[in-house]
């Protein structure tokens, strides 16, 4: 009777492991979780623990994989021990944390991190990163002011991170900085392939009392109102509309500083060309 009241060496041995085991885990840190068995509405698993830990079955539902048991999982350890003595776990801080290390690890790499604009908030918009919240301000959208944010609101998509304050929860991000370094690298690449000479197509961005400044692409060149055309031009308005398709000519081009000037009239013959001989002084009519 006293043999079988008193435990054995393997029953010190058992409650000895436990106890290491409490005593190495630190709540507020992700751990390893063997998957024991999944009952109605929650995933039963264990971490080394005297008890079994229970997480809701809704938690896994972002899974790519449904958990098994004898799976390994993460998980998030919020308490040891509650008010009935279980420990309570989370899969969802555990994937948060795991994010969160993804995120500050491109943050020290200078490397874009992926997500989708979803929301509206003063100042900006808020950004999914997969589970964390970041701050994209209005100004951080795009290259130039956007009117309708509408079609990229949920599209996933490269942003560059500003700032990182994991502390407070504060993530920072741009769209705008994702553009403007594929804008350089395209304009590196066309400008490259640039000689005087070139005929290319543009769009007109803008108008201006001296000119237009045509997109070729990726890189603007300067279109001065006196290479519009053959006939005198007050202002470019007169020959140009912003939007507008043209055609025109590299006429100089400076690859230290990346100043392009641009004409349009040079794809035209000169018509005052040969006008003496056709129409020589003193000759009758």
């Amino acid at each position: 009777m006293t043999e079988t009241m008193n435990p054995s060496s393997d029953d010190f041995a058992a409650m000895f492991e436990s106890s290491a085991a409490a005593a190495a885990m630190q709540e507020g840190q992700v751990v390893p979780a063997t998957v024991i068995r999944i009952e109605n509405d929650a995933v039963l698993v264990d971490i080394g623990l005297k008890t079994e830990g229970r997480i809701p079955v809704k938690e896994f539902s972002m899974e790519d994989k449904q958990p098994e048991p004898g799976d390994i999982v993460d998980v998030y350890l919020d308490r040891i021990e509650n008010a009935l003595g279980d420990a309570v776990l989370s899969r969802d801080k555990a994937r948060r944390e795991e994010r969160w290390i993804k995120l500050e690890k491109s943050f020290n790499n200078n490397e874009p991190v992926k997500g989708a604009i979803s929301g509206r908030v003063k100042g900006g918009f808020t950004v999914d990163l997969g589970g964390v919240n970041a701050f994209l301000p209005g100004s951080q959208v795009d290259i130039r002011p956007v009117r309708d944010v509408g079609p990229l609101m949920g599209e996933i998509q490269p942003f560059a991170v500003l700032k990182l304050d994991r502390a407070r929860g504060n993530i920072v991000v741009s769209r705008r900085a994702i553009l403007e370094e594929s804008r350089a690298e395209q304009r590196a690449e066309i400008v490259s392939d640039m000689a005087e000479g070139d005929v290319r197509k543009g769009i007109v961005k803008n108008i201006t009392d001296y000119g237009a400044f045509v997109d070729l692409g990726g890189v603007d060149g300067l279109l001065h109102v006196t290479d519009i055309a053959w006939k005198r031009i007050n202002h470019p308005s007169e020959a140009l509309q912003v939007g507008e398709t043209v055609k025109v000519q590299v006429i100089r081009f400076n690859s230290e500083t990346q100043r392009i000037s641009l004409g349009m009239k040079q794809l035209e013959a000169d018509p005052w060309e040969g006008i003496d001989a056709k129409y020589p002084i003193g000759a009758k009519l």
